[in-house]
């Protein structure tokens, strides 16, 4: 069985990977645009800030490493068409130049998602960036640690935006993000990102919220940008304004996107198209806490999915059990993590609910340097099931929230929870935890 799989990175290589180790004789052959495969791309913000000095750590397995499992590896090779019908694809050689024609048994799309780039006046000046691939952080990480570069503007208030903003303030840059929506990182609520944009600002990053970017000034390399509210100096402008799925490919091909553009899957990974799968950030994904598909591009999704669909590929039939968009983001000496629905999500699904927000301690006053965690939960009202939870604080913030993704997986209530036995030690917790004071709080 001939096995082509387009995207050689998380869902793409954990598709492969699994396939390998199931059926040793499967023919694997993997297309990849870029030049580099399984790589953490949520380690590209530290790696350009110099957090991390070596690309390379990572970088899961190399070329070298799959192609001695016996797959076939084309790096810099663009698939430009599918074509179901005729079991064939259409690849582009970036290297050569060249068109090469290719036939499958079974498919796996993977080709993840692409930044989302506006047709602005100036995006293709020299000075201009996003980030994405490993290349791209490669050469952001070059453009940054040139001496002249003291001005940085970023176009974005998301994960990527928040993150870059964070590193590079630290590494000295006068770091300053323009936002058009009235808040940061949306999918959490207001109470934690008022929070986080305090601590923001504090920083000394400079913080735009409510403002369009118009324009990037410069004539051949970016001196600026002209936002709807004024103008700012800049030496570089890192566009990090979401992304999109990679899936313009696929326009003519029969297989069934989203409006958005997203492959549409089953919770087997399978397409509307025998023998195609997809998986990752270019399709959707099986949301557990709604019980319906949505796009919720992250690693995680990526590398379970892929897996799964691996493994399907080669004649199981194992369902995906969802995911809850657990999500966490560091931002200077904080914590923020978010799982299951948001205020907003359980508006929109006509869902009756109640909300508590309080304030507790990572551990008692009686052992030194106690912090303060902020928690939000959203429940059902009448049964108390948990729907959502949300936090931030300087420690044990992540670690918390992951208990509250396990209770909302397992429909636990705040009852539940609120009496469920979790470590207690003075250094750690008190004896009734943040988790318990959150959940006893929820009437």
């Amino acid at each position: 069985m001939k096995i082509v799989v387009v995207g050689g990175v998380a869902a793409g290589m954990s598709a492969a990977s699994k396939i390998n180790r199931a059926d040793s004789n499967a023919k694997i052959t993997v297309y990849e645009k870029g030049s580099c495969l399984s790589y953490g791309a949520c380690g590209l913000p530290y790696y350009v800030s110099g957090m991390n000095d070596d690309y390379t750590k990572m970088i899961a397995r190399t070329k070298e490493e799959f192609e001695k499992q016996g797959m076939k590896i084309n790096i810099k090779h663009e698939v430009i068409k599918v074509i179901p019908e005729k079991k064939e694809i259409l690849v582009k050689d970036l290297q050569e130049d060249k068109l090469i024609t290719d036939s499958y048994d079974k498919l796996m799309i993977a080709t993840g998602a692409v930044p989302i780039v506006p047709p602005l006046k100036g995006k293709d000046l020299k000075g201009v960036y996003v980030l994405k691939t490993l290349d791209d952080g490669i050469a952001l990480k070059k453009a940054v640690e040139a001496p002249e570069v003291k001005n940085i503007v970023i176009v974005g208030g998301g994960y990527i935006g928040i993150e870059l903003a964070e590193t590079l303030s630290k590494k000295g840059k006068d770091v300053r993000i323009v936002e058009m929506a009235s808040r940061i990182i949306q999918s959490f609520d207001a109470e934690i990102t008022e929070k986080a944009s305090e601590i923001i600002i504090q920083a000394g990053i400079k913080l735009n919220l409510n403002e369009k970017v118009e324009e990037i000034i410069g004539i051949e390399k970016v001196i600026g940008v002209k936002t709807d509210k004024g103008s700012y100096e800049a030496n570089l402008v890192i566009l990090a304004m979401g992304v999109r799925p990679a899936t313009k490919f696929l326009k003519d091909s029969g297989i069934t996107l989203a409006q958005n553009g997203a492959v549409v899957i089953d919770r087997e990974m399978r397409t509307n198209i025998a023998d195609i799968y997809s998986a990752g950030d270019c399709a959707e994904v099986y949301n557990k806490a709604k019980e319906e598909n949505s796009f919720i591009p992250l690693g995680t999704n990526a590398n379970k999915c892929g897996r799964l669909a691996g493994e399907n590929i080669t004649g199981k039939h194992i369902k995906y059990v969802g995911t809850l968009g657990s999500t966490a983001i560091k931002i200077l000496d904080y914590e923020l993590a978010r799982t299951g629905l948001s205020e907003s999500e359980v508006k929109a699904l006509a869902i009756n609910y109640k909300t508590v927000f309080i304030k507790a301690a990572d551990h008692p006053g009686y052992y030194p340097n106690p912090t303060p965690i902020w928690i939000k939960l959203i429940y059902e009202e009448g049964t108390n099931k948990i729907l959502g939870a949300q936090s931030i604080g300087e420690k044990g913030v992540v670690l918390r929230i992951d208990i509250f993704a396990v209770a909302i997986h397992n429909s636990m209530t705040t009852m539940d929870l609120g009496m469920t036995d979790l470590c207690y030690a003075p250094p750690f917790a008190g004896v009734w935890d943040a988790v318990h004071i959150a959940c006893n709080a929820a009437k």
